[in-house]
């Protein structure tokens, strides 16, 4: 059960609370309504609807194809299923890279339809006007630093981020400007260890690690991935905390076989 079990549900204050007693935050990134109900009940202090849908859902290569009706789409079903969780939404590429306006009305369309709390961007002082947009709206908005896939095109790859000087500074220099506008935490994603402590250090807000470390204030896995639900992507950050790709493959083998040799249904499964 939740270790807030008697909270109606986890709000940005109790994230914060948990950083202050040095309390981990356990984040899982989800899309359906079945699975958030599982990880809900399981206890998950925070529940993403990550633009990583297009990859996890859709089978595209990259973020960039989803649009903001498909993150719609998936935060109501998400909604649905979590009653405990504090859950957070990406806004999808193109909703908020230019114009502040855009950015805001897409914010308030996302927490409008779907019922969310919060919304989660990418990038530092290049969208800090859409940053603040989104939080004069009583918006509450999670920064999300290091490896950012909506500019992997920029980036050249998923590799790791914040290696030189420079990077680590920027980095910092960012974490501090989001903090300073008031979101309410900060994801590092692929970055050294020893930066993402630095920067969880001077912050004040929790900050979230997906490869980012074990000295940041809590973690984020997809939890396809952490369910081992795919095949192949195993990247360093990655704990694999079942094996349901095997298990899986063997219920629907077992299925078929019980289908071609008719022992299914048996006599007590039908009418």
């Amino acid at each position: 059960m939740s270790q807030h079990k008697d909270i109606k549900r986890t709000n940005i204050q109790t994230l914060q609370a948990m950083k202050v007693k040095g309390e981990k935050i356990a984040m899982l990134t989800t899309y359906d309504y079945t699975m958030a109900t599982i990880l809900d009940q399981a206890g998950v202090d925070i529940l993403l609807v990550g633009d990583s849908a297009a990859n996890v859902m859709a089978g595209y290569e990259s973020t960039l194809p989803i649009t903001l009706e498909h993150m719609i789409y998936h935060a109501q079903c998400v909604v649905r299923g979590a009653k405990q969780a504090f859950i957070l939404v990406d806004l999808p590429f193109g909703t908020y890279q230019g114009n502040p306006r855009d950015a805001l009305s897409a914010a308030i369309r996302v927490m409008k339809e779907s019922g969310a709390q919060g919304i989660k961007v990418e990038g530092g002082a290049e969208i800090i006007d859409s940053v603040k947009a989104i939080l004069s709206a009583g918006i509450p908005v999670m920064g999300h630093l290091g490896l950012t896939p909506q500019s992997i095109n920029q980036l050249g790859g998923y590799g790791l981020q914040g290696k030189s000087e420079a990077e680590a500074n920027k980095l910092l220099e960012d974490a501090t400007l989001l903090q300073e506008a008031g979101c309410f935490s900060v994801l590092l994603e692929k970055i050294p260890a020893a930066l993402g402590k630095k920067i969880s250090e001077s912050l004040h807000i929790p900050t979230i690690s997906i490869g980012a470390g074990k000295y940041c204030d809590g973690q984020v896995l997809v939890v396809q991935d952490m369910m081992g639900m795919n095949k192949g992507f195993k990247p360093k950050f990655l704990r694999e905390y079942a094996n349901l790709f095997e298990v899986m493959t063997g219920a629907v083998q077992q299925y078929i076989s019980d289908v071609k040799d008719n022992s299914y249904p048996a006599s007590h499964e039908q009418y």
